[in-house]
């Protein structure tokens, strides 16, 4: 018999790749239940990488209560070790057909009106990745990492691209054309340890995409020991990060000033290649322990004399800066000291922080 969904061409396929969640896939479905779609058409598609819990289980208990609601629900997966959320979100994107992809991750919450604002806002912004504003659970959780990624402006989503949090919008609240998705290519199969949000993400801005958040809260956040950001390899991410510094900004410019004497800035010194670090005029701080120790000596250089690197306050440093200090942890000072230089981000300076 030939199903009702059959012949329909859906607006928006829902992404969920799913590993062993059975505890939070309730809340997950439910919210999605309760969207506002208005006429759009929505279909919910759900790959199980190798879950070993009752994750199954609880979609199909669901499934019929989502299409009671309209939404087409599409399950697949397999029964073998996980091969990774890239492969995963790939399966499910694959089997769907929607015009529009909503990505959501099985152990977080969509807010009511999600749909339709990402919608609205892909039509208007067709070449941007679109994100939103979005709170935690527990809320303390992860507090200086939300007020960055929530305080952006529109401009600096698209500059703040090089510091350790990733991707400007988070990849739980992405959405996005399928078109778009299709031209950038499938996310990294690699597995466990790659961080196929950040390599998407990347390519996306390599082909002049953008980058847009709706600036309201529409996605629960979700902070727990399973989740999948603690399995990240950090050493990939900071290669992929370096790669871009030097390939957009380190390459353009005849030499720079990394403003952290400690221990970031001194990591990246020593991580940049040899040709780069030459480039390297002075770090700069407003420490008056490391001022006063006035050279930074690279001890593994196999270089002689090994190099010696100034060690500058920050008000005599020449721009432009690669910049490798915390934000928000000098109650505003780092923050008023960067502003009272009249700096232009992406000319004069860079956050690599």
């Amino acid at each position: 018999m030939e199903s009702i969904h059959d012949n329909v061409k859906y607006d928006i396929a829902i992404i969920i790749p799913v590993y062993n969640a059975s505890s939070w896939l309730p809340d997950c479905l439910r919210s999605i239940a309760c969207q506002i779609k208005n006429k759009l058409k929505v279909e919910l598609s759900v790959y199980d990488d190798g879950s070993t819990d009752e994750s199954l289980d609880v979609i199909e208990k669901w499934k019929p209560v989502l299409e009671a609601e309209g939404f087409k629900v599409l399950i697949s997966g397999h029964s073998g070790p996980p091969k990774g959320v890239g492969f995963a979100k790939n399966q499910s994107i694959q089997q769907s057909s929607g015009k529009y992809l909503c990505f959501q991750d099985s152990d977080d919450e969509m807010k009511p009106g999600r749909l339709t604002l990402q919608y609205n806002a892909s039509l208007e912004h067709p070449d941007a990745i679109i994100g939103s504003k979005f709170e935690r659970d527990p809320p303390e959780s992860t507090l200086r990492y939300t007020y960055w990624a929530n305080s952006l402006t529109q401009e600096q989503l698209n500059q703040q691209v090089l510091t350790s949090h990733g991707p400007t919008v988070i990849m739980p609240t992405w959405f996005c054309s399928r078109d778009l998705f299709n031209r950038v290519g499938e996310f990294d199969e690699k597995g466990k340890g790659t961080p196929e949000d950040l390599i998407f993400f990347y390519r996306h801005l390599d082909l002049k995409g953008k980058i847009f958040r709706v600036d309201e809260v529409l996605l629960v956040y979700r902070y727990h020991p399973l989740q999948t950001t603690f399995s990240i390899d950090e050493k990939v991410i900071w290669d992929l990060r370096l790669k871009r510094l030097v390939k957009y900004f380190l390459g353009k410019w005849d030499n720079f000033t990394i403003w952290n004497a400690g221990k970031q800035g001194r990591r990246l010194y020593r991580s940049l290649p040899e040709e780069y670090r030459s480039q390297v005029t002075s770090f700069c701080d407003v420490d008056e322990k490391k001022i006063k120790q006035g050279n930074y000596i690279y001890e593994n250089s196999n270089l002689r004399p090994k190099p010696r690197v100034p060690i500058v306050h920050f008000t005599t440093a020449k721009p432009p800066f690669v910049i490798c200090v915390k934000l928000d942890l000098t109650k505003g000072e780092f923050e008023k000291n960067l502003h009272s230089l009249n700096l232009l981000e992406n000319v004069d300076y860079v956050m690599f922080s």
